[in-house]
């Protein structure tokens, strides 16, 4: 069978990993991604480039200790992995309404790379002051491993240590790469389009929409929209790309098909900082539930084991070319790489246009509970609240059962309608209500 050829491979992979004493992460579906063993350095080496990094990483670290909506700054920076001659660095704003992410490619590390793997810690003023104090002749050497991240210049040396990761980023983790995926490239601007763009962001905190429109060779913020315009939610959250305009060789603005979301990834050629911004100031990725429909799916937990033994942080997922490989079903495949997007283990890279691979340390249960509205939809489930008036594979109407009242959900093809409120008021732009859910969980 192709799962069990699949499950062969896992066992040989990990096997070999363990015989060369590299950290192997286990993964069960709804159990724990645990440390095997420590390892204590993925890569130790130089920064080619000390001073625009420094200044890349004070920028990410000004995105999470941001906040744009009620949630108070709490103060949680990157999450760091490192693997197959890259080292990402993430992180969301503590309203989890902006998601940063800095690639070090190849040309700007020179160093050696141990083991794959990926960590989070904290920047607290030491590492911010180190940073800060970064000039550009002086060499910067990093090291990154599974319980600390270190920095050392010629001033000083500085430990970070690791730290628990957020739930709310659990949560966006599982939800941006889906926004992400779903863009494409809308303009490309150069240093100083891009400088003169900056320019112009309304002073204060500006209040509506805005829309990023191409007049003539200039790039300008109209609160009116046009054919082509990006749509820009909390346009003040962009002033966070300031410090780096300078240093930027382009800037490549994406937004999302739906018109929602957008991103806005700075290239400075060794590496790039991508920000991507949710649909408005007020709403975090973390509250989105557009993954919702993925967790639905069952998935064996010998899928994730063999995935998870194949693939190192930081490699790009091919899922048609590890069912070609593996000569395991596209409609199988298709099925896990959506469970694995859920759990968070995917991210989307908008330069290549593909997912890759992370190993995160934290409980499927976790998200399960961070999502109310599947904890509800499996509540319905289980209780035969959900009862179909009619069911074919064009047309399905069931009532499903709800606070004092019964409500009614219509699927057509990829069409979903309901009587709650939930669906009311966002028109499923924030994910399925319960009662969808419940219904495609009964239906299969």
């Amino acid at each position: 069978m192709a799962e069990q050829d699949l499950a062969i491979s896992y066992a040989r992979q990990s096997q070999l990993t363990q015989q060369s004493g590299i950290q192997q992460l286990v993964l069960a579906h709804q159990s724990e991604l645990a440390e095997v063993a420590n390892v204590p350095c993925f890569f130790w080496g130089s920064l080619t480039d000390p001073l625009l990094t420094s200044k890349c990483l004070l920028t990410l670290s000004k995105v999470v200790r941001s906040s744009f909506g009620p949630v108070p700054p709490s103060l949680r920076d990157p999450i760091v992995s490192a693997g197959t001659n890259q080292i990402r660095f993430e992180g969301f704003s503590s309203c989890n309404g902006v998601y940063a992410r800095l690639d070090l490619l190849e040309d700007a590390i020179d160093g050696e790379f141990i083991a794959s793997g990926t960590t989070n810690v904290d920047f607290n003023e030491p590492m911010l002051n180190a940073l800060n104090a970064v000039k550009k002749t002086e060499k910067m050497v990093l090291g990154v491993g599974s319980q600390e991240v270190a920095i050392s210049t010629d001033k000083a040396k500085v430990i970070e240590k690791k730290v628990t990761l957020p739930p709310r980023w659990i949560k966006g983790l599982t939800s941006v790469q889906l926004y992400l995926a779903g863009m494409e490239v809308q303009f490309e601007l150069n240093k100083i389009q891009l400088i003169q763009l900056f320019q112009g962001i309304p002073k204060g905190n500006a209040k509506g929409e805005f829309y990023l429109t191409k007049r003539a060779n200039r790039f300008i913020f109209s609160p009116i929209g046009t054919g082509d315009a990006v749509r820009i939610g909390g346009i003040q959250r962009l002033r966070l790309l300031e410090g780096l305009l300078t240093y930027a060789d382009k800037l490549i603005v994406y937004q999302e098909k739906g018109a929602e979301s957008a991103a806005f990834v700075a290239d400075f050629g060794k590496m790039r900082l991508t920000l991507a911004l949710s649909p408005d100031s007020y709403r975090g990725f973390s509250g989105e539930g557009n993954v919702l429909e993925n967790m639905i799916k069952a998935v064996p937990d010998e899928w994730i084991h063999a995935v998870n033994g194949l693939l190192k942080s930081n490699e790009l997922f091919d899922p048609t070319m590890l069912s070609i490989e593996h000569d395991v079903d596209f409609d199988t495949m298709d099925t896990l790489s959506a469970s694995l997007s859920s759990i968070g283990l995917l991210g989307y890279d908008l330069h290549s246009h593909q997912h890759y691979y992370r190993r995160l340390p934290f409980k499927m249960e976790r998200i399960l509970a961070l999502n109310p509205r599947l904890k509800n939809a499996k509540k319905l489930v289980a209780t035969a609240g959900v009862q179909f008036i009619k069911n074919t594979a064009a047309y399905i109407e069931a009532r499903v059962e709800g606070s004092g009242v019964q409500h009614t959900v219509i699927i057509q093809g990829d069409k979903y309608q309901c009587t709650c409120n939930w669906f009311t008021n966002h028109q499923g732009k924030r994910g399925l209500c319960k009662h969808i859910l419940a219904v495609k969980m009964v239906n299969g």
